[in-house]
């Protein structure tokens, strides 16, 4: 493997992970971090929703050299709207460190517009400091497949025609445009549940959309070398006329009113398979764009995490749980505005002896 830069630059390099929910953000950035080679990283981990699952899966990767003050979590917001408050002062203390990084890797959350925290590394305090090294866009292959961010052009066209007064923005195709069109890299993930010609095919879309050239890459549970991640000097920060967003007419502001997330406590489970099975019936039923998180299993003396996308879910016994550790777990449920709260919640607290199969 290509060795990583040891020299501290002059501004310290940033890379942005971006890409929407479940597109294997955090699974890619956890492989970069075992293969770091002791190489001081530290990174910024932002979720939508008020519980972070995602900095406590990283803190759990039993990676050497991997210190607790390396991995900063800001939760219940969004980075490309909370700069003022969140980002900036985190890459400040970052940099006012004793022993401040080599590198700054930045896990967006999946809602999350790339161009506004581009613009704010032109901030007084960071811009001499720090420099955009790439924006890193992760795509689930099977979700691009299935069309889950494109309009039917001929449905929205006669939508148009019946009533041209209609708003027909698609909230998720916007999400997923401005992190395409910001990206330096993408990375074509779970590319291991596709066929050759859905791959050759999301591929095309791919170029089709991309405001300009970038390379792609497939992928597998985001097992990516860590050299063609980093160092790729695109200095995106300086670039930003190249990196078009729905929002660029407004400013750069958004707001995510189109989605909602909450947190579901679950009972201890009789076995990981119903679990999974309780988990596939929510989703389905209720159109659940994301549920992850952690739970105990009866007999099992690890702790279950499971992540899903849509009715697709990964599950894996990520640590021992301790005599400290409660056999509640947290399940975070992340969709489209109007969940019903109440139901899906009612059936993934439900008694787990007698939880309901589809």
């Amino acid at each position: 493997m290509t060795t990583l830069m040891t020299t501290p630059p002059a501004r310290v390099p940033v890379t942005i992970i971006t890409g929407f929910l479940g597109a294997g953000k955090t699974t890619l950035l956890r492989h970069l971090l075992q293969k770091a080679q002791g190489h001081r990283i530290a990174v910024v981990v932002n979720e939508f929703g008020s519980l972070g699952i995602d900095g406590e899966i990283l803190r759990g990767c039993g990676v050497e050299g991997c210190r607790e003050e390396d991995i900063v979590e800001l939760t219940n917001g969004c980075l490309c709207c909370t700069v003022a408050d969140d980002f900036l002062p985190t890459m400040e203390a970052l940099l006012d460190r004793a022993d401040p990084p080599e590198h700054v890797v930045i896990e967006t959350s999946g809602l999350a517009l790339p161009k506004p925290l581009l613009k704010a590394f032109g901030w007084p305090t960071v811009r001499n400091r720090m420099t955009v090294d790439g924006v890193i866009t992760v795509l689930d292959a099977p979700a691009v497949a299935s069309g889950r961010f494109a309009d039917d052009p001929e449905a929205v066209a006669r939508q148009r025609e019946a009533d041209p007064s209609l708003d027909h923005d698609n909230p998720l195709a916007e999400v997923f445009e401005d992190q395409l069109n910001a990206a330096d890299l993408i990375i074509l993930n779970k590319t291991d549940l596709l066929d050759a010609a859905q791959l050759e095919a999301v591929e095309a879309d791919i170029q089709r959309l991309s405001p300009r050239p970038v390379r792609s890459l497939r992928a597998t549970e985001g097992r990516v070398d860590p050299a063609v991640l980093l160092g790729l000097g695109a200095a995106a920060e300086a670039d930003l006329d190249a990196r078009p967003s729905h929002h660029d007419a407004e400013g750069g502001e958004h707001e995510h009113d189109d989605f909602e997330s909450f947190v579901v406590p679950v009972p201890e489970q009789l076995s990981v398979e119903r679990f999974l099975t309780l988990l596939q019936d929510v989703a389905a039923r209720y159109d659940v764009l994301r549920m992850k998180g952690f739970a105990t299993v009866q007999g099992k003396a690890m702790r279950l995490a499971v992540q899903g996308v849509g009715t697709r879910f990964r599950h894996e016994f990520d640590r021992p749980l301790t005599p400290q550790d409660s056999r509640t777990g947290h399940i975070v449920v992340i969709g489209q505005k109007g969940l019903d709260k109440a139901a899906i919640t009612s059936a993934l607290t439900a008694d787990s002896a007698s939880a309901f199969v589809a």
